[in-house]
């Protein structure tokens, strides 16, 4: 019989009372490693991550009608669809090893920098502007003038890529790159501000997990509050004031003689 009761009352109890104060005692551990956190993630982002930068250019194209090999096409303003699907035609053209290859060769010759088909495609994004018929294209590098040259080397090349395989459409320059020097990644603030959150939940976490694994027995309402037990005396602590230690030392001091 007493082994069924006991059985049936084997389950945990989680206190969140205890948990929360046990938790609000340590607060001082949660700030100190949120303020460590964030010092991470500004050191990280001030001195150990390249930053980037970017450059971009604005193009036009003129393209109410055209024609695409033995296809033809016929473009009104108000298709915005269409100006979308063009967009993207222009981006494949962009990206294209072949026109990704003139633009190295071109920007070789005019400032010794020379990169990989790969290492261009991954720096480069294109996207149409408010869905109209303007082509922006980005330019993402580890050094501003070096992002403003590639975007605008761009510029010179894609029109006359453009016109080559697309009959009757043409290209025009809006605007040009200019030199950012203003990095787009990484953000210290936003780093600063990740690394404050992670470094308080990670504290909080391993707070709560020691709390919910501290069995200790701190005070009488712990008892009352967890069990259904009685409390039938209280042991004082005898070396907690100065009187008990000084009798205590008394004593002591009178056996020794």
């Amino acid at each position: 019989m007493n082994n069924e009761n006991t059985k049936s009352q084997d389950y945990y109890v989680i206190d969140f009372i205890h948990i929360l104060k046990s938790v609000w005692r340590r607060m001082w551990i949660v700030v100190l490693v949120a303020i460590l956190g964030g010092f991470v993630g500004f050191f990280s982002s001030s001195f150990l991550i390249t930053p980037e930068y970017s450059s971009s250019i604005m193009l036009y194209v003129n393209n109410s009608s055209f024609s695409l090999g033995s296809s033809s096409f016929s473009i009104s303003s108000s298709e915005l669809t269409a100006a979308q699907s063009l967009v993207k035609t222009y981006t494949v053209i962009l990206k294209n090893k072949t026109t990704l290859d003139q633009v190295n060769e071109k920007l070789k010759e005019k400032t010794d920098i020379e990169y990989t088909w790969g290492e261009l495609y991954d720096m480069i994004e294109a996207f149409s502007v408010n869905e109209t018929e303007i082509l922006e294209v980005k330019v993402t590098a580890n050094d501003p003038y070096v992002a403003a040259e590639i975007v605008n080397t761009i510029a010179e090349v894609l029109p006359d890529r453009i016109s080559e395989i697309i009959e009757g459409s043409s290209m025009e320059v809006v605007d040009i790159g200019a030199v950012r020097e203003q990095k787009v990644y990484p953000n210290i603030t936003r780093f600063t501000e990740v690394g404050l959150l992670i470094g308080a939940v990670v504290a909080l976490v391993a707070l709560v997990i020691l709390a919910l694994i501290d069995d200790t027995i701190h005070d009488d309402e712990y008892i009352l509050r967890t069990y259904d037990y009685p409390i039938l005396a209280k042991v004082p602590n005898l070396l907690g004031t100065s009187d008990k230690q000084y009798a205590y030392y008394y004593q002591r001091k009178k056996n020794i003689k």
